[in-house]
């Protein structure tokens, strides 16, 4: 398994930034443009946020619209390790299998509107470092969203602190390539 992103240089500080309450009033209008424009402008090769954490563009159908939606996100890649096994962290030497994407909405009060879209429209579509990869969304509860949330935490603590700030149970879903 990879190193989770708070060991490399520097990802402290950002994670103590990301956890304050005005990271979450800014960053939610501020980092999916900077992302979609680096993004566009470097034709699927960079994503801005991706930097600190890994990162995939989500195109899902619009739970009402039906009109495609594309949207940067956090993610935590899965590495197959053999049959169903999966190591989160994405590195070692499998092949990335899943990705988990958390619908933290930076700890502000309402589940993002691209959970509703793959809760509508489980069939969407991934950029993955620049690879467009169809994909299936299934939202986990239970004791499996448990042992991803508990892996999630290690990956990337400041998720504590967005939930803590909510009272509604942040969704979870994993993606895998159809």
């Amino acid at each position: 398994m990879t190193a989770s992103p708070s060991r490399r240089p520097g990802v402290r500080l950002v994670q103590k930034v990301s956890s304050t309450r005005g990271f979450a009033k800014v960053a939610p209008h501020v980092v999916p443009a900077l992302d979609r424009a680096v993004h566009r402008l470097t034709r699927g090769k960079v994503l801005l946020s991706a930097q600190m954490l890994p990162g995939v563009i989500l195109t899902a159908r619009g739970a009402r619209s039906g009109l495609p939606r594309r949207t940067p996100l956090a993610c935590m890649p899965e590495t197959r390790t053999g049959g169903d096994a999966v190591e989160a962290g994405g590195g070692g030497e499998g092949a990335v299998g899943s990705w988990i994407l958390i619908g933290s909405n930076f700890g502000r009060t309402d589940h993002p509107a691209w959970t509703a879209n793959l809760l509508a429209h489980p069939d969407a579509e991934i950029n993955w470092k620049g690879r467009d990869i169809p994909v299936t969304a299934r939202l986990l509860a239970g004791a499996e969203r448990d042992a991803v949330w508990r892996a999630l935490l290690e990956f990337w603590p400041p998720y504590a602190t967005y939930q803590a700030r909510v009272e509604r149970e942040i969704r979870l879903f994993r993606i895998m390539r159809r």
